[in-house]
């Protein structure tokens, strides 16, 4: 077996010249490099070591999200050494060397091997070995604070409940004061985060930096092809082009919980605890669609169906069945009463080995949110499985940004909760009578309120806390400021730097900087929605069936099919005729408007 070292060795151009015995004229010459071949050999070898080592780092990482033992550190210490491994090699110096080496003959090389090149550099400057100690010390941090997240005990009313168990809570209570103690709990965990969040920022930071970036933020912005500044400048131009209908949704939030809760006094700006969400990210449960109304349907089905359902939808389209493995190998409902160890709840898909062992971590419950859910998670399994194809190479396996992922998931999402596709699955009665109006306006009480929360607090806190080094004691006073600014949102209580509420969030642990991609991804979802509704279906965009239509499955899995091997901006023109813009997604809402004009008469605004 080649060794890195030897393989770099027989990939390294000759330079030199070899001493002549003969009359210069004659002399035998060296032959030039050849640097496609040199490149496809030494990708080649880079591309099998890495997917060895992702799949170990994947495996290990899996064992910790769903078997989570207080205490035991066993699970901690084979993960920290699995992504150890994986950090040693795609940071490497001999790597990072070659690599650069080959970026410098770029215009000799094919696309292809360009892109392929320049994603294992960025993927080197998240765990350069040039600085291997802070490497090693931000993988053994982040195993830490995993466990601390995932494993905390949740407690309400002197019981320990899940994070489910409140967010069943926060929709259905209506008394404010117990509002704001489950709320409350939810918050509790921030402390415990706090000196782990603190020390990763500084790891994080010194990681990338080591390869030129300045701070973590803008190594994730580059991701896009875009500098810190110009994705700042794109998320705060979407928040502006929808900020006129959230105003108006915020108005009718303010108004609607008052009465709701049986408050005289409306307040200037929305309580958090009110909203039927930790974070005031979606408030679609404060509206029920009378003929709408899945729960009752989806408690008879049994959460299986719902997983099994969603897979069916998409084969109606034209995609294969799910491996056998996924339903093996995936941990897809809550755990069972008594089990003596937790797991991540937060749902997620995974492409374990880039090829075609694929996962879901879900705890999936016979419900309207779970249904939605499923159909978005298995989004994510099928863009694997599309791209998993000889035509991408290994590197490559991935969205075409990392907003496509979350696109393609929301997009079917959407999809799955439209009248015509649930009376097609006789979820409702075809004939029922819904309100239309009400329906579009819980459709906005999620998607377009959940903009503000992440292009505007999320996405402005992080680079706050990573670019601008936000000082440890304006930590929870920068999150309340944005949440002010951005989503008209206050807490019920002085929240002091005692707390650490933004912590709560889990992506601001584990997925960190990166929180635009869910704003960006919904922009791009009612972009796709609008083409497939006008151009493929020729329906009324809210009121579609994408249900056993091959030709949507064939836009969408055109979409899919390249992987990262083709730049989003390209996918995104060719496909839909346009560049991203938020133009789809404020004509889809604007029948709304009228509506809450109407009802906010009179009525005062704050924001």
């Amino acid at each position: 077996m080649l060794t890195a070292a030897t393989l770099l060795a027989a990939c390294a151009p000759t330079t030199q010249v070899p001493v002549a015995t003969a009359p210069p004229t004659t002399a035998p010459q060296a032959a030039a490099p050849h640097w496609p071949s040199l490149a496809e050999t030494y990708l080649n070898y880079y591309s099998g070591e890495y997917q060895r080592l992702y799949t170990a780092s994947a495996e290990a990482e899996w064992r910790s999200n769903t078997h989570i033992v207080p205490g035991d550190t066993a699970n901690a210490g084979a993960t920290a050494r699995a992504n150890e491994r994986m950090a040693a090699f795609t940071g490497s110096t001999e790597n990072i060397t070659r690599l650069r080496e080959l970026l410098e003959h770029k215009a000799e090389l094919t696309a292809l091997q360009v892109k392929q090149v320049e994603t294992a550099l960025y993927n080197a400057a998240n765990s350069p070995q040039t600085v291997a100690d802070v490497v090693k010390a931000r993988i053994k941090a982040e195993t830490q604070q995993t466990e601390k997240l995932y494993g905390f005990d949740y407690q309400y009313q002197g019981k320990s409940v899940t994070t489910n168990d409140l967010d069943e809570l926060l929709r259905q209570e209506k008394s404010p004061a117990r509002r704001q103690q489950i709320w409350e709990a939810s918050k509790e965990i921030g402390p415990t985060l706090k000196p782990g969040l603190l020390n990763l920022r500084d790891l994080r930071n010194q990681t990338v930096q080591a390869l030129g970036y300045p701070d973590y933020f803008t190594y994730q912005a580059s991701d896009y092809g875009l500098s810190r500044q110009e994705m700042m400048t794109l998320v705060r131009q979407l928040n502006e082009e929808l900020r006129p209908l959230y105003r108006e949704l915020h108005t009718y939030a303010r108004y609607e919980l008052a009465r709701q809760y049986g408050v005289k006094q409306v307040p200037d700006y929305l309580p958090a605890s009110w909203l039927p969400n930790r974070w005031g990210q979606d408030w679609s449960s404060m509206v029920d669609v009378k003929g709408l109304d899945l729960d009752p349907v989806l408690a008879k089905k049994g959460a299986e169906w719902q997983v099994q359902q969603a897979e069916r939808f998409y084969q109606s389209l034209g995609f294969p069945a799910l491996p056998a493995s996924f339903y093996a190998k995936s941990s897809l409902y809550p755990l069972p009463k008594g089990a003596n160890y937790k797991k991540n709840n937060h749902a997620s898909a995974w492409h374990m080995d880039l090829d075609h062992d694929v996962r879901s971590l879900m705890s999936v419950e016979p419900n309207t949110e779970w249904y939605e859910t499923t159909h978005h998670e298995l989004g994510h399994i099928y863009y694997y499985l599309t791209y998993t194809n000889p035509e991408v190479p290994v590197l490559l396996r991935g969205g075409a940004n990392r907003a496509y992922h979350e696109a393609m998931g929301s997009l079917m999402g959407l999809a799955a909760r439209q009248k015509p596709f649930l009376a097609g699955l006789g979820l409702i009665d075809p004939k029922v009578k819904t309100d239309e109006m009400q329906a579009l306006l819980k459709e906005a009480l999620g998607s377009v309120v959940f903009i503000p929360f992440a292009s505007g607090v999320m996405s402005e806190w992080e680079n706050s806390f990573y670019a601008d080094q936000l000082p440890a004691d304006q930590l929870n006073a920068r999150w309340w400021e944005l949440t002010k600014q951005y989503q008209g949102i206050v807490p019920p209580t002085t929240r002091g730097e005692q707390y650490l509420d933004p912590a709560t969030k889990t992506h601001i642990n584990d997925d960190p900087a990166q929180y635009y991609d869910y704003a960006l991804s919904y922009i791009i979802l009612f972009q796709l929605h609008d083409h497939i509704a006008k151009q493929i279906l020729h329906q009324d965009p809210h009121a579609t069936n994408y249900y056993g239509s091959k030709e949507v499955g064939t836009f969408l899995a055109d979409i899919m099919r390249p992987g990262a091997s083709k730049d989003w901006r390209t996918v995104l023109r060719e496909k839909t005729g346009e560049d991203l813009s938020a133009r789809a997604m404020v004509e889809y809402f604007q029948p709304l408007m009228a509506y809450l004009k109407e009802k906010n008469k009179g009525r005062k605004y704050t924001m």
